[in-house]
């Protein structure tokens, strides 16, 4: 049985940093297509970032480049976001994903097969 688990969510000022964290069982990450994806009320959820499970393909949302990063431990089988200089609009919850994509699929939601409980971040202005 998979299953992800998220943590590393809070509360954090506009310019502030988090972690989150993204716990794999029954499955290796290194073996599969990861992302985080996003969402706020009323609205879809969006990609955050995408990663080939190649390794050779990651593709940031605009909004996020260069200010979030995305890493892999595979001696831990933990995928991590590391979000620096946060902003309010950055408020949203927070999931990981993992699935058999190509790299045509890499960005796409319905790509994903298995996905987390998801994580709350909150920004505050």
């Amino acid at each position: 049985q998979v299953q992800l688990v998220e943590s590393g969510g809070g509360v954090v000022q506009a310019g502030g940093s988090l972690r989150l964290s993204c716990v794999a069982s029954g499955l290796t990450f290194r073996n599969y297509g990861m992302a985080w994806f996003r969402q706020t009320p009323g609205k879809e959820r969006e990609l955050v970032v995408a990663r080939h499970r190649s390794g050779g393909t990651t593709r940031y949302a605009d909004s996020v480049k260069d200010r979030f990063t995305l890493s892999l431990d595979n001696a831990k089988n933990t995928l991590y976001l590391q979000m620096n200089n946060l902003k309010p609009e950055d408020t949203a919850v927070y999931y990981c994903a993992v699935g058999r994509v190509i790299l045509s699929t890499l960005t796409l939601e319905s790509a994903y097969n298995y996905w987390g409980q998801g994580t709350q971040v909150t920004v505050s202005s």
